[in-house]
């Protein structure tokens, strides 16, 4: 994206997690290590199930003498009532913040006018009381504003930038091999790590237990990853949720997520991924190919 540009997603929903056991609550759930999270740094991070397979994923940030969480907005109440579920006797509290702030992308050269003075994953500064952070996943994905809604437009127009469509910024996101929409197709379908959280700086492997931590590290340390989500760029007919796509005759891969943006469940040794990708493949009854992210 133009550096004066910004996109407003109106998708994103917001969590605070409040308390004076929030820290250690967090900590022993989620897959990040929220001793990271500080108001210089924002992590990205996820809930499995004990099994270690995909619930939810979002971003923690911290927020005076709490947390916040950013995460799809679809899927907001749904985390709150398994937060309630880990709460037990907790000093934690939860507390649905969705329709009081904001999230709005602009470009790293933006970010640079507010604070160049730490420009990796994950860094965060603020814009007046509102709190700037680059994306932790990829950079190229570039930073985000969160804001109270009210004041949005205000901050908006106090930088100077001008409202672009968000398709630009998903565009930019499935090219880089990122799923962001319609998120919960994946949940409890595939392994955390299938869908590419330890790639996106989304788990981090030396901290202490969080649930489904056991399978995932030895999934990792074991060297047992088989497949990943991928980008699917379609060539020829639709494609549509659960169609199998097919190498030499045989599966290879699986549509999870079709539309806006379509990712699949797919193969990525036995054959190996460079063998599949820029090929077209059979997927149902349309042709497609598969992407291949940079970072992989």
């Amino acid at each position: 994206m133009e550096k004066n540009e910004v996109i407003i997603l109106e998708d994103r929903g917001f969590i605070q997690i409040k308390g004076s056991e929030a820290k250690d609550f967090l900590q022993n759930i989620v897959t990040n290590d929220i001793e990271k999270v500080t108001s210089d740094s924002t992590v990205f991070s996820s809930i499995l199930t004990p099994q270690g397979k995909y619930l939810f994923e979002f971003f923690v940030l911290k927020l005076k003498d709490s947390y916040l969480v950013e995460c799809e907005k679809k899927s907001t109440t749904a985390i709150i009532k398994l937060l309630n579920f880990y709460k037990l006797r907790s000093k934690v509290d939860f507390i649905d913040l969705s329709e009081k702030y904001a999230t709005a992308i602009i470009s790293l050269e933006k970010f640079k006018e507010i604070n160049g003075s730490n420009l990796s994953k994950g860094s965060t500064t603020s814009y007046g009381e509102d709190p700037v952070y680059i994306d932790p996943r990829n950079e190229k994905l570039g930073a985000k504003i969160i804001s109270k809604l009210e004041n949005i437009h205000l901050t908006i127009k106090k930088l100077n930038l001008k409202i672009a469509d968000k398709e630009k910024y998903y565009n930019k996101s499935f090219e880089l091999g990122i799923p962001q929409i319609n998120l919960d197709k994946l949940k409890e379908k595939i392994f955390g790590i299938e869908n590419n959280l330890d790639e996106l700086n989304g788990i981090d492997f030396k901290k202490g237990c969080y649930v489904g931590q056991e399978n995932t590290s030895r999934i990792k340390l074991r060297n047992k990853l088989r497949r990943r989500i991928l980008p699917v760029k379609e060539i020829a007919g639709e494609i549509l949720e659960n169609d199998i796509i097919k190498y030499k005759n045989s599966e290879i891969g699986k549509i999870m997520i079709d539309k806006p943006y379509s990712f699949a469940l797919v193969k990525v040794v036995q054959p190996d991924l460079k063998e599949l990708t820029n090929t077209e493949l059979m997927c149902g009854k349309s042709k497609v190919k598969i992407l291949k992210p940079e970072w992989i």
